[in-house]
């Protein structure tokens, strides 16, 4: 099994487990740091390793378009490419696709998008999804779907689910195939996810046609697509308890601290965002307002973190770091007053500082989810 599930939880749903990959094991919960183009931004990959980051998310979409798969390809895979060893996983291409609202179509046969590059024409399918993440290495395949906007009509989401299901199945037919002669561990991981927006009834008929079409784990798709944390906690409710205990249960795109800490709560085993790096090149950086080496795990729990906009003018003379009690790289060596100067200055090492402290936090976040756990 590519899954083990060690323990779970006596007061809520969470879960402790390992995932078994090409390129080593992750602990889950897991905080996913997003390396779109092939790096986290600011940082490089020795660096991600000194803070233990576990698994990285590459962008399916924006490798295709530059430098292209087919060059990672041939410097031996996106692990070689951007000197990381450990596991990766990567997108279909469909958010940044659904993103792409007002220049792409979607058909059967798959998504048309103009470049956002040269503005030049590409038709993204279930298989060219497939192909162009293989071609990467990943060690964790998504596989190509309709992420629906929100707010959306029902008619709109459940044909939405129905397209989601077919490019699934295609997804899976053309997996197979590529990986006939591989064994187990040798291949790629692959994972269906679960559209239905808001809908209770749409959520469940999507995760039963996954189901029977089988997959390595399973995501939680079309949500922090604008709803509001309410609704997407409802469709992680009826949703989670659908899906295989003995396979890994991704939320993607979520999110906020206190979001993936309800959501562990809900059995969820993996997490992505951009949060910790795009607030950290803002200025938002977090800090954690109790010492304890846990987290109280609960679907509503108290805030266990404070957020600080060091660019506050209050910060301009303070001598003691983000927090005292952090052992990042940017709290043991330099004061609030000097990200906050860097960051006045237009400095892009105040971005640096600032991001490795974010991914060092999140981190520590699941590591201290796990301990609880």
């Amino acid at each position: 099994m590519s899954f083990n599930l060690i323990k779970e939880d006596k007061k809520s749903d969470a879960r402790l487990g390992k995932i078994k990959t090409k390129h080593g094991m992750i602990k889950t919960p897991c905080f996913m740091t997003i390396a779109t183009c092939g790096s986290v931004k600011s940082l490089d990959s020795i660096e991600l390793k000194k803070m233990k980051a576990q698994i990285v998310l590459g962008n399916t979409y924006h490798l295709y378009l530059r430098p292209t798969d087919k060059l990672i390809k041939k410097f031996g895979g996106l692990h070689k490419f951007m000197n990381w060893n450990g596991p990766i996983l990567t997108d279909s291409g469909g958010y940044q696709v659904f993103s792409l609202a007002k220049t792409r179509k979607i058909t059967e046969e798959g998504a048309e998008f103009k470049s956002h590059i040269n503005g030049s024409i590409h038709m993204l399918t279930p298989e060219k999804s497939i192909e162009i993440q293989q071609n990467l290495g990943s060690d964790i395949v998504m596989v190509l779907d309709e992420c629906a906007p929100y707010p959306a009509e029902k008619k709109y989401i459940d044909e939405s689910l129905e397209l989601t299901t077919r490019w699934a199945q295609r997804c899976k037919k053309y997996f197979d195939k590529k990986n006939l002669k591989l064994k187990k561990n040798e291949r790629a991981l692959l994972f269906g996810i679960v559209q239905g927006g808001t809908y209770k009834d749409l959520r469940e008929k999507s995760a039963k046609q996954l189901l029977e079409i089988d997959f390595d784990g399973f995501a939680i798709g079309g949500v922090s697509v604008g709803e509001p944390s309410k609704k997407m906690f409802q469709a992680v409710d009826c949703t989670a308890p659908l899906l295989p205990k003995d396979k890994p249960r991704y939320l993607m795109g979520v999110g906020k601290p206190e979001e993936v800490v309800g959501a562990v709560a809900r059995g969820i085993d993996m997490f992505d965002c951009v949060i910790p790096t795009r607030n950290a090149r803002h200025g938002t950086i977090y800090k954690f307002t109790t010492q304890s080496d846990i987290i109280n795990i609960s679907k509503n729990p108290k805030m266990f973190y404070k957020i600080v906009h060091i660019k506050n003018e209050k910060f301009k003379s303070d001598k003691k770091p983000i927090d005292h009690n952090c052992s990042c790289f940017t709290c043991q060596n330099y004061s609030r007053a000097y990200l906050r100067h860097l960051f006045a200055s237009k400095e892009l090492l105040a971005m640096r500082l600032a991001s490795i402290h974010n991914i060092h936090f999140y981190l520590e976040l699941m590591r201290k989810i796990r301990n609880s756990v």
